[in-house]
């Protein structure tokens, strides 16, 4: 049965939304004195190794003085640390983003910093298994999927930004009745890969910003805007489809979270791709990937042979040239996690091609086009790389339907159109 349209509202999330610069500024401070007490600790040990002065030559009486300038250049090293939030602030003096969306991504950030410290503690909390119910592809809900999806919504419902969410758990986007400003419309996939959580692989979320269509005419819409249970829609939820349904290249903001042995946020405001891992000591996500570029070729590909008997032929010669390429040609190496956020972080780091094509059982391939396939082919061309669904560019794909499915073949761009010559 599908899930509700309705999203729950958990009492643990709640967005401040009326001080975003304030929230800044208690983010630096937090930085400065967990700095302050780095640079302390390492002033103490530095003074620790220096031996007594009665057993002091004029080299180790230079040491003592020079301990005291070591911590200060930890202290100096660490002062280039930037936060997530103080990385916002500058993209919007940039001109890059508004202050609302600035918000909007502020609240996807809080909501991941959540959802990881649910994953981590899993195991110990009863949130592995089922929760007994489908969603709305008929896939079985692990219980950190309805959990994320309540988090996710009741995060962007707070901010006050967003007028349309839309969520991979849900039967039909919701429109948000009490909305400050922006009216953003955010797509999201709570928790992709949630059928590894039980074994500790990661997973992540998956999320893409567009701004509202600037018409809501159903007609001339070639648009499914019914519910999964044929009833029709009123028309405020037809409309909200229509903002939903836009192709990936009218994205504004797309990005993920990875949950695995850290937490690493990647995201793009259509300039540039950039990593940011959660550092728990002062509770923000901090820079650490800056200006990424995926690799312009690479020897990894990153498919689930499993699959390869109900594959075109075309796909089938594929894999026998990355296993043979030809002659004096080192041959790909095959990595595959099952994970689509862990399978592409790998790709856009290291190089290659992901691919999850099309088969005889799912003819128009499984991953979600508004969810999945979107805003990570928007990431990957970002990035310098490539996203197709083996025809042509994803970015270029209108949906039909809300959950509409598509083939996907990402990574860097000369092993993507590789693929796409023998897909011809």
């Amino acid at each position: 049965m599908a899930s509700k349209a309705t999203i729950g509202r958990p009492q643990t999330c709640k967005v401040p939304t009326s001080s975003f610069h304030q929230a800044a500024r208690r983010a630096a401070s937090k930085s400065e004195a967990s700095r302050g007490i780095l640079a302390g600790a390492a002033g103490r040990r530095a003074q620790k190794t220096v031996p007594r002065s009665g057993r002091l030559g004029n080299a180790h009486a230079s040491a003592v003085t020079s301990a005291p300038q070591s911590a200060s250049k930890l202290t100096t090293g660490n002062e280039g640390i930037m936060t997530f939030t103080t990385w916002l602030l500058k993209q919007e003096m940039k001109g890059n983003i508004k202050n609302e969306m600035a918000v909007v991504l502020s609240s996807i950030a809080l909501a991941c910093k959540q959802i990881s410290s649910l994953v981590t503690r899993a195991g110990l909390s009863n949130m592995t298994g089922l929760a007994g119910e489908t969603n709305v592809q008929g896939e079985d809900q692990k219980k950190l999927d309805v959990i994320s999806n309540d988090i996710f919504g009741e995060c962007l419902r707070n901010c006050g930004r967003t007028g349309t969410i839309a969520s991979e758990e849900e039967d039909v986007p919701v429109a948000i009745e009490q909305t400050f400003n922006g009216d953003y419309v955010v797509c999201f996939d709570p928790l992709d890969g949630s059928s590894n959580i039980d074994a500790g692989i990661s997973v992540g979320s998956i999320f893409g910003v567009f701004e509202p269509a600037e018409e809501c005419d159903i007609d001339g819409r070639n648009i499914v805007t019914e519910s999964n249970d044929g009833d029709d829609l009123d028309v405020a939820q037809q409309e909200a489809f229509i903002h939903c349904c836009q192709p990936g290249k009218d994205l504004l903001a797309a990005g993920y979270c990875m949950y695995s042995s850290s937490t690493v946020l990647v995201l793009s405001v259509g300039d540039g791709v950039y990593g940011f891992t959660l550092d728990t000591l002062i509770g923000d996500f901090v820079l650490s990937h800056d200006n990424i570029k995926v690799p312009e070729e690479g020897k990894i590909y990153s498919f689930n042979e499993g699959n390869l008997a109900g594959w075109e032929q075309g796909l089938k010669n594929y894999m026998d040239y990355v296993k043979s390429p030809g002659e004096g040609q080192k041959a790909y190496s095959a990595r595959y996690i099952g994970s689509l956020v862990g399978d592409f972080h790998r790709t856009l780091l290291y190089g290659g091609i992901y691919g999850y094509p099309a088969d005889v059982k799912n003819k128009s391939g499984k991953l979600r086009l508004l969810y999945e396939c979107a805003p990570m082919s928007f990431l990957a061309e970002q990035a310098g790389g490539k996203g197709s669904n083996g025809l042509g560019r994803v970015l270029d794909m209108v949906p039909e339907e809300i959950h509409q499915r598509c083939p996907l073949f990402i990574g860097s761009k000369k092993e993507v159109e590789i693929l796409e010559d023998f897909l011809k």
